[in-house]
Protein backbone atom coordinates (compact mmCIF):
# COMPACT_ATOMS: atom_id res chain seq x y z
CA UNK A 1 0.00 0.00 0.00
CA UNK A 2 1.34 3.48 -1.20
CA UNK A 3 1.42 6.16 1.33
CA UNK A 4 1.22 10.17 0.79
CA UNK A 5 5.02 11.56 1.71
CA UNK A 6 3.28 14.78 2.96
CA UNK A 7 1.67 15.24 6.19
CA UNK A 8 -1.50 16.89 7.06
CA UNK A 9 -0.55 20.68 7.88
CA UNK A 10 2.02 20.48 5.17
CA UNK A 11 -1.02 19.81 2.96
CA UNK A 12 -3.57 22.61 4.57
CA UNK A 13 -0.21 25.39 3.89
CA UNK A 14 -0.25 24.14 -0.43
CA UNK A 15 -4.41 24.34 -0.53
CA UNK A 16 -3.93 27.75 1.37
CA UNK A 17 -0.84 28.80 -0.28
CA UNK A 18 -2.65 27.67 -3.74
CA UNK A 19 -5.86 29.15 -2.62
CA UNK A 20 -3.91 32.60 -1.78
CA UNK A 21 -2.08 32.82 -5.09
CA UNK A 22 -5.27 32.67 -7.23
CA UNK A 23 -7.04 34.95 -5.06
CA UNK A 24 -4.61 37.65 -5.68
CA UNK A 25 -4.52 36.33 -9.57
CA UNK A 26 -8.41 36.84 -9.81
CA UNK A 27 -8.34 39.95 -7.72
CA UNK A 28 -5.52 41.44 -10.73
CA UNK A 29 -7.56 40.11 -13.33
CA UNK A 30 -10.99 41.72 -11.63
CA UNK A 31 -8.88 44.82 -11.44
CA UNK A 32 -7.99 44.83 -15.49
CA UNK A 33 -11.65 43.61 -16.64
CA UNK A 34 -12.63 46.56 -14.64
CA UNK A 35 -10.13 49.77 -15.41
CA UNK A 36 -10.05 48.13 -18.93
CA UNK A 37 -13.63 46.91 -20.46
CA UNK A 38 -15.71 49.13 -18.36
CA UNK A 39 -15.87 52.12 -20.76
CA UNK A 40 -13.62 51.71 -23.02
CA UNK A 41 -12.55 54.36 -25.80
CA UNK A 42 -14.13 52.22 -28.33
CA UNK A 43 -17.49 52.18 -26.47
CA UNK A 44 -17.49 55.99 -26.16
CA UNK A 45 -16.84 56.72 -29.62
CA UNK A 46 -19.55 53.81 -30.75
CA UNK A 47 -21.77 55.58 -28.35
CA UNK A 48 -21.26 59.40 -29.72
CA UNK A 49 -21.65 57.93 -33.68
CA UNK A 50 -24.94 56.78 -32.34
CA UNK A 51 -26.10 59.64 -31.19
CA UNK A 52 -25.04 61.59 -33.78
CA UNK A 53 -26.75 58.76 -35.76
CA UNK A 54 -29.90 59.06 -33.62
CA UNK A 55 -30.02 63.19 -34.13
CA UNK A 56 -30.24 62.73 -38.11
CA UNK A 57 -32.59 60.29 -37.84
CA UNK A 58 -35.04 62.48 -36.10
CA UNK A 59 -34.03 65.61 -37.86
CA UNK A 60 -35.06 63.61 -41.08
CA UNK A 61 -37.74 62.03 -39.77
CA UNK A 62 -36.57 58.21 -40.01
CA UNK A 63 -38.34 56.48 -37.35
CA UNK A 64 -36.51 53.07 -38.46
CA UNK A 65 -33.33 54.62 -38.03
CA UNK A 66 -33.99 56.37 -34.69
CA UNK A 67 -35.26 52.82 -33.25
CA UNK A 68 -31.85 51.26 -34.49
CA UNK A 69 -29.72 53.83 -32.49
CA UNK A 70 -31.73 53.26 -29.60
CA UNK A 71 -30.97 49.63 -29.73
CA UNK A 72 -27.27 50.16 -30.09
CA UNK A 73 -27.14 52.28 -27.40
CA UNK A 74 -29.36 49.95 -24.85
CA UNK A 75 -27.45 46.77 -25.92
CA UNK A 76 -24.12 49.44 -25.39
CA UNK A 77 -25.05 50.01 -21.96
CA UNK A 78 -25.66 46.01 -21.49
CA UNK A 79 -21.88 45.15 -22.46
CA UNK A 80 -20.79 47.99 -19.89
CA UNK A 81 -22.34 46.97 -17.22
CA UNK A 82 -21.99 43.11 -18.22
CA UNK A 83 -17.87 43.84 -18.35
CA UNK A 84 -18.31 45.61 -15.48
CA UNK A 85 -20.31 42.42 -13.44
CA UNK A 86 -17.54 40.13 -14.68
CA UNK A 87 -15.09 42.48 -13.18
CA UNK A 88 -17.22 42.53 -9.57
CA UNK A 89 -17.25 38.94 -9.15
CA UNK A 90 -13.46 38.24 -10.40
CA UNK A 91 -13.10 40.66 -7.47
CA UNK A 92 -15.44 39.12 -4.95
CA UNK A 93 -14.22 35.74 -6.07
CA UNK A 94 -10.65 36.26 -5.22
CA UNK A 95 -11.16 38.03 -1.56
CA UNK A 96 -13.11 34.86 -1.37
CA UNK A 97 -10.29 32.23 -2.20
CA UNK A 98 -8.32 34.80 0.23
CA UNK A 99 -10.48 34.40 3.54
CA UNK A 100 -10.51 30.65 2.55
CA UNK A 101 -6.46 30.69 2.61
CA UNK A 102 -6.94 32.31 5.81
CA UNK A 103 -9.20 30.22 7.25
CA UNK A 104 -7.54 27.30 6.54
CA UNK A 105 -3.95 28.51 7.93
CA UNK A 106 -5.89 29.26 11.54
CA UNK A 107 -7.09 25.73 11.35
CA UNK A 108 -3.58 24.38 11.00
CA UNK A 109 -2.40 22.45 14.00
CA UNK A 110 1.27 22.96 14.09
CA UNK A 111 2.91 19.94 15.41
CA UNK A 112 5.29 20.74 18.91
Amino acid sequence: MMTIPFKLHEVQILFAAAAFVMGCMSIILGMLVLLTRGYSSEVKALASHTARLGKKGISDEATGLVSSASELITSLNQLVRTASGVGTFLLLAGMTMIAASYWVVTQIQWPA
